[in-house]
């Protein structure tokens, strides 16, 4: 672990190890290391008062390569883990690594309840649609119709879409954003970090061996433009190359409409506004994908409620006041036991 050095001087490379960097060639995961490690030092939080938690996967390397305490922890478990450090000690940072089969299938049901009880951890989770670690199965965000070992006919499975998935479990803060576009990526964990709560960012990641090119439709350089919202909060939700084509609600569909400004007597005023504390707005955005509607990236939704483990310690401070502070041993020995 780095040295101790002041806060207001950390580097990049206080967050970077000595570990090898083992993903494949190209990975996408490469550029989200990279971002992240730029990144940590703007919080001012030192390397020994952070910790990475991840689970199983080509994504759960990511502790290794990260120069804080780390936890490689078991297959879907991660959440958990986070959680309960969290709750051991609250002035840790806490950062979760986990992927679409890590997180989504094994690990769903603990996802679940990770976000809506809410402790202050953030999780990044990488999603590029297949089991890269196990070579190449379908994974529970593949696209029906998807070829792959396991699926030699084709998945049919509907997949399971993250920020929807989020939004149903209570999350207080989703958002999403593409792991080769590094200046969005920071301004996404930036918000992130600034959030108090449980956080998930789902991170586009292409898979170059097992999956390549299967977000090209909305994030290759020449089609990005039209096929992306950059969502900004207060801002009219506007696209395209020349930021012509906007979103409205219509009310006999109840859904989001595409329009273009200047036709039909539209003007820039009649485009919705991206308002990310509008929970109903971001189950609408959530659910938006090419080529029906571009895809939207940003922050989809943020609410600030009490976390998991402020209340767990609020309970502590009330309890050693109204009993005082309990023996283990006395407890051990209160008479609640039986012989076999």
């Amino acid at each position: 672990m780095s040295k101790l050095i002041s806060a207001d001087k950390l580097t990049r490379a206080d967050f970077t190890s000595d570990q090898e960097v083992r993903w494949c060639p190209g990975c996408g995961d490469y550029a989200i290391l990279a971002t992240v490690q730029r990144l940590m030092p703007e919080f001012g939080v030192l390397p020994h008062q952070m910790v990475w938690v991840s689970g199983i996967g080509c994504s759960s390397r990511f502790p290794y390569y990260m120069d804080t305490y780390g936890f490689h922890t078991i297959h879907g478990r991660a959440p958990a883990f986070a959680t309960g450090i969290k709750i051991a000690n609250p002035h840790l940072a806490v950062w979760m690594v986990t992927g679409d089969g890590d997180g989504l299938s094994i690990g769903g049901n603990h996802l679940m309840h990770f976000l809506r009880r809410n402790p202050n951890v953030n999780a990044l989770l990488f999603n590029n649609e297949i089991y890269g670690l196990t070579k190449g199965q379908y994974s529970p965000t593949s696209e029906v119709g998807k070829v792959t070992k396991s699926t030699p006919l084709g998945s049919p499975d509907h997949p399971l879409q993250p920020v929807p998935f989020a939004l149903g479990a209570g999350a207080g803060f989703v958002a999403r954003t593409v792991a080769t576009e590094a200046k969005h990526q920071m301004m996404v964990l930036r918000r992130a970090n600034e959030h108090k709560g449980a956080t998930l960012t789902e991170i586009f990641q292409n898979c170059n061996v097992f999956n390549d090119g299967a977000f090209d439709k909305f994030t290759a350089r020449d089609v990005k433009a039209d096929r992306q919202l950059l969502l900004e909060h207060g801002q009219p939700m506007l696209f395209g190359k020349d930021r012509t084509q906007g979103l409205v609600f219509d009310i006999k569909s109840f859904a989001l409409s595409i329009v273009k400004v200047g036709e039909n007597g539209v003007t820039e005023d009649d485009i919705l506004v991206h308002d990310e504390h509008n929970l109903n707005l971001a189950h609408l955005l959530a659910r938006m994908q090419y080529p029906a509607y571009p895809v939207a990236l940003g922050v989809i939704y943020s609410e600030e409620r009490p976390t998991y483990d402020d209340v767990l310690t609020e309970q502590g401070a009330t309890a050693v006041k109204k009993f005082g502070r309990g023996s283990l041993k006395e407890l051990l020995h209160s008479g609640d036991t039986w012989t076999v």
